[in-house]
């Protein structure tokens, strides 16, 4: 069975070498700086920043359907009824929206470690933990951006007039399905402008996970840089990096602005 897994893997990790962008048989690297600092392998940095960039990317995408999720509840609890819900939500997002991105990320980092081996310890367990550095990120990021999320869902929210509500009731929907079938639609219409910016925040803080060891696209340049001693060549690829990516991400969420405006250009 073991055997099998591996072959998967292998032939996983087969596919992804093909399609790889960067140091494919096709990627900018393998094809336009083979003879550099950029060549893949041995002979340069491209496999080491390729990679880079896949952790940049994947952290930012594992991260933003955390801070989604979060960041909905979160707005639902600020227009609760009750009135520790709202502190409480409230509580969350000043707190969040008023650290500095690092200092909370030093935090979660250091601190959840502490927080598991101590729950642990009390469980009887002896050994050492110790939480990944994509994981941290993970939380801090999403932790941050959920607090931003909330504010801007909560907009969206109080946009969408109180009859839309009355009507889905009228039309005998209990309070689930008319968030579903009508509320929800309309939210993340008025909302996707505003989400679309925290994302481009959210990409670009993705940079700070490289303080605590995980080899994003900062870190791979800077390590490269210092080697190197190539400083500017390497930041400067970074910046271009980071600008595609950006790029990319405007080219997705303004398709997906048109695809949510549909229903509303048939109206």
């Amino acid at each position: 069975m073991s055997g099998f897994f591996t072959a998967i893997v292998d032939a996983v990790s087969a596919f992804l070498g093909i399609i790889d962008p960067f140091c494919g048989p096709v990627g900018v690297f393998t094809l336009f700086a083979g003879d550099t600092l950029l060549a893949c392998g041995a002979a340069g940095w491209g496999d080491e920043i390729a990679f880079g960039v896949l952790v940049t990317a994947s952290l930012a995408i594992a991260t933003l359907p955390v801070g989604l999720m979060l960041g909905f509840f979160i707005a639902l609890a600020k227009q609760s009824d009750e009135p520790a819900l709202r502190r409480s939500a409230n509580i969350y997002t000043t707190l969040f929206r008023g650290l500095p991105e690092f200092l909370t990320l030093t935090i979660v980092y250091y601190g959840l470690q502490i927080l598991v081996q101590n729950f642990m310890a009390a469980l009887g367990f002896d050994g050492q933990i110790e939480i990944s550095a994509f994981f941290a990120g993970m939380v801090a990021l999403g932790a941050v951006f959920s607090a931003y999320c909330s504010e801007v869902l909560l907009s969206a929210f109080k946009a969408i007039p109180r009859g839309q509500y009355e009507a889905g009731y009228a039309l005998g929907l209990h309070h689930g399905r008319t968030m579903q079938l009508i509320v929800l639609p309309q939210l993340i219409r008025v909302a996707l402008p505003g989400l679309g910016n925290l994302w481009m925040a959210l990409l670009k803080d993705t940079a700070l996970v490289s303080v605590i060891g995980l080899p994003d696209i900062l870190r791979q340049t800077g390590v490269a840089a210092r080697v190197t001693k190539e400083a500017f060549a390497f930041y400067s690829l970074a910046c271009l990096l980071f600008l595609v990516l950006a790029f990319i991400s405007s080219l997705v969420f303004s398709r997906i602005e048109k695809w949510a405006k549909r229903s509303e250009v048939a109206r």
